[in-house]
């Protein structure tokens, strides 16, 4: 297994997997739309996804944002979005996403990695948790607006 930096040439692979992780949290699939959304934060430089690859198969992939911590007056990154193909799951390509995502979050400048996560996501939670990661805010409320 590789873990590298996606760029254009794995969109499509990237995409069939943001697909798949979509609908782990019950959207529609999408494949067209999800590999578009992906394709254009991979282009336009707006997250960095990491995926791990065997091959040109994608197993799993991660994504980050860079983001800051007005309170702490830190620069952060939020990790966004985790998957990894339920064919190769427990088989430690999260583990080795996750720590990728946390080295480059040191290599950016990063204080912390934030991430928020399903309370049904109890896989999720477990390797979360493995790796160091606390909750910190079970006081706190999640709001969106949506324009």
């Amino acid at each position: 297994m590789q873990i590298t930096t996606a760029g254009a040439g794995h969109i499509p692979e990237v995409g069939r997997l943001f697909d798949l992780y979509r609908q782990f949290y019950e959207c529609e699939p999408d494949r067209e739309a999800a590999t578009r959304f992906i394709g254009e934060r991979i282009c336009n430089g707006e997250s960095r996804v990491f995926v791990a690859l065997e091959g040109d198969r994608g197993l799993g992939f991660v994504q980050l944002y860079p983001s800051f911590c007005s309170v702490e007056l830190m620069k952060i990154q939020i990790l966004y979005d985790l998957y990894v193909d339920a064919d190769v799951r427990q088989g430690g390509v999260g583990e080795a996403l996750m720590k990728r995502a946390s080295d480059f979050a040191r290599e950016s400048g990063a204080a912390r990695v934030d991430l928020l996560t399903a309370h049904s996501n109890h896989i999720g939670q477990h390797l979360y948790e493995k790796l160091g990661y606390e909750i910190v805010n079970e006081d706190f409320h999640a709001y969106s607006l949506y324009l």
